[in-house]
C-alpha cells in the first residue's frame, strides 16, 4: 500500500475567522452609532416630520408672506465668521451674541395692522434641541417687535429664528449667530 500523506487544509479556520471579524465589526457598528444621541431638526420651528408632511403648505404662505412683507432685524452687530474645518475657505455674516442677557429688535415691512400680527422667537442651536429658548408672543413697542433678556452663556453657534404669522401668510427669518468663547 501507497503510504498516503495527509494534506492539513486551512480553508475552514480562514472561513471561521472571517465569520468572527465580520461579527465582531457588525457589533461594533451598531454599539457605537446608537451611542450617539440623534437631534431632530426644527425648521420652520416645527418637527421635521410636521414639516415634512406639509412642506407644500408651508411653502405656499411662505411665498405669500414674501410678496407682501419683508422681516429685518435692527440695531445687532454683525460680523464675518471664517468657517474652519470645511473643505474650502468660507465665511458668513452672522450676528455677534455677548454673553449673558441679549435682546433683538425686527420690523417687519408693510403691516397695516399690527393686531393680526402673530410673531413667534425661538433661539436654537444648529444640532441640538436641549437649550432651546421659544417665545411664543414676541411684544410690540415702539415700531419694533423686540425680544429681551435672552440669557447665552455657551460659547459656540447659534440660530436666531423668527416666524410671522399674518393672516394665511406665515413668513420665517433664519439668522445664524455667534457667541465667541
Amino acid at each position: 500500500m501507497a503510504n498516503k500523506r495527509k494534506e492539513k487544509t486551512y480553508w475552514p479556520y480562514m472561513i471561521v475567522g472571517f465569520l468572527m471579524v465580520g461579527i465582531t465589526l457588525s457589533y461594533w457598528t451598531v454599539k457605537s452609532a446608537s451611542s450617539i444621541p440623534v437631534q431632530e431638526s426644527n425648521n420652520y420651528m416645527m418637527k421635521y416630520q410636521q414639516a415634512d408632511i406639509n412642506i407644500n403648505e408651508i411653502l405656499k404662505r411662505k411665498a405669500l408672506f414674501d410678496s407682501q412683507y419683508k422681516i429685518k432685524l435692527v440695531d445687532a452687530k454683525k460680523a464675518i465668521l471664517e468657517l474652519e474645518n470645511t473643505k474650502r475657505a468660507k465665511s458668513e455674516e452672522v450676528i455677534v451674541l455677548t454673553k449673558g442677557n441679549n435682546s433683538f429688535s425686527y420690523i417687519i415691512e408693510n403691516v397695516q395692522d399690527v393686531s393680526k400680527v402673530k410673531v413667534t422667537f425661538l433661539l436654537t442651536r444648529p444640532h441640538s434641541r436641549s437649550e432651546d429658548f421659544l417665545i411664543d408672543n414676541v411684544l410690540f413697542e415702539k415700531g419694533k417687535y423686540i425680544v429681551s433678556n435672552l440669557s447665552v452663556q455657551k460659547a459656540g453657534r447659534y440660530i436666531l429664528q423668527l416666524k410671522v404669522k399674518i393672516g394665511d401668510a406665515i413668513g420665517y427669518s433664519e439668522i445664524p449667530a455667534y457667541l465667541k468663547p
